[in-house]
């Protein structure tokens, strides 16, 4: 069946990008005067159905149970006509929810990273939210009392400090201990397409770092849990009766464009490609954004050497208080330029370098827990070629790949 559409010039570019996940093929465009005129073809058969999308595979383990959700604001169906949030999809089935718990950035997504999130009622719902990202990061067995299967359905972005993976971690092991099963609903990794990066060490665990992967560790969450499981990361894991509900047509060779923000500073496919490398800045004393309208596509900082390119983070509703808040900083603006496949650390070694002498403190107090080893930050401060650093942590990283290769869901990029 052909599809024709009359579209205004300068939609192109757009269209060109946004067509790449949806169920629709772009074959051809030509131009007729200023409307381009664009035939498409309908392939059903490679369209990406979610986890959350195939609910004949898991409505009929939730009747008659009592249920719990972990889920936040992209817990979505990915239909562009069908934005339902999976707690009114649920409802509409007539199943009992009880509890709805929230991750960093709460519920709904809009909370600043770092803030804590208190527990709430769902305005819509009446449900009670729980948080997991407040004055307690693990559920209590009281907040868990007469739940029969728990849902997690929460977008990821495929890096291991991304703390929705921790939120996961610490359910699914207190479900263990307590005989709840637990439903995923999986979902494509937007970075799931290489593996990179040091492997946490064991030492450095930490809520922004709890497993033994590299920072880019090439998994969906639903593939992650069965590492957890097969790894016993978590007491009584083989207790734990796991069922991840899989997604079709996707494989780690795929793009995965989101069709929504995952938290309130990664705006666009650019800055979750991005967010792996520029994260590794958090901890320092550089700005990569944040307070701006483009967070984790540049990088900055007041007194670095004086380019083209600059900007002022200040206070705005996706971040309060943002780092160098009022300062013109400098940088280089990433924006434009392709993502490479990697860890980048040259733009760390770089700002490094610009800016020791003005600062002894550029990689604060816990640089360790984002890297995951303390390895990272001595060999930066001691000269190491980008070359000399990847290939420190290349030994540990194959020896992943071999582990990783074990609980692969799908088809794998190599």
């Amino acid at each position: 069946m052909i599809h024709y559409f009359y579209i205004s010039d300068n939609l192109r570019f757009w269209m060109l990008k946004n067509f790449q996940t949806s169920k629709y093929n772009l074959i051809i465009f030509f131009k007729i005067n200023f409307f381009l005129v664009v035939p498409f073809i309908l392939y059903g058969q490679n369209e990406i159905i979610l986890g959350i999308e195939k609910t004949d595979k898991y409505i009929p383990l939730l009747k008659n149970k009592n249920i719990a959700i972990v889920s936040n604001h992209t817990s979505n169906f990915n239909k562009t006509n069908n934005k339902i949030h999976l707690v009114d999809s649920l409802r509409n089935y007539e199943l009992k929810i009880l509890k709805v718990f929230a991750p960093e950035h709460g519920f709904r997504g809009n909370s600043d990273a770092g803030e804590k999130i208190t527990n709430s009622i769902d305005p819509k719902t009446g449900i009670p939210i729980i948080s997991l990202y407040g004055s307690k990061k693990k559920p209590s067995k009281k907040d868990l009392e007469n739940i029969d299967v728990m849902i997690f359905d929460i977008q990821d972005v495929g890096a291991r400090f991304y703390t929705y993976i921790s939120a996961m971690h610490n359910m699914m092991k207190i479900c263990a201990e307590l005989g709840i099963e637990f439903i995923i609903l999986d979902r494509p990794n937007p970075n799931g397409d290489y593996v990179d990066g040091p492997v946490l060490e064991k030492e450095f665990k930490s809520y922004i770092g709890m497993h033994e992967i590299p920072i880019i560790h090439g998994l969906t969450v639903g593939e992650l849990a069965k590492m957890i499981i097969g790894e016993r990361w978590i007491e009584n894991s083989q207790k734990l009766k796991l069922s991840v509900i899989k997604i079709n047509n996707w494989d780690h060779k795929r793009e995965y464009i989101l069709p929504i923000r995952p938290s309130p500073n990664l705006p666009n496919q650019k800055s979750i490609l991005l967010y792996p490398s520029l994260c590794l800045f958090e901890q320092t004393i550089v700005s990569i954004g944040r307070g701006t309208k483009f967070p984790f596509q540049v990088i900055g900082h007041p007194d670095y050497k004086k380019t083209e390119f600059n900007f002022k983070p200040i206070s705005v509703d996706e971040e309060s208080k943002p780092k160098l808040e009022g300062k013109i900083s400098y940088g280089v603006d990433l924006r434009y330029k392709n993502v490479e496949k990697k860890l980048n650390i040259d733009y760390l070694i770089d700002f490094y370098n610009q800016l020791k002498n003005k600062d002894d403190n550029f990689f604060g107090e816990y640089f360790y827990r984002i890297a995951g080893t303390k390895k990272l930050e001595n060999q930066i401060k001691n000269g190491f070629s980008e070359r000399e650093i990847r290939s420190s942590w290349q030994e540990d990283l194959e020896n992943y790949k071999i582990k990783r290769k074990k609980y692969l869901l799908y088809k794998d990029f190599e």
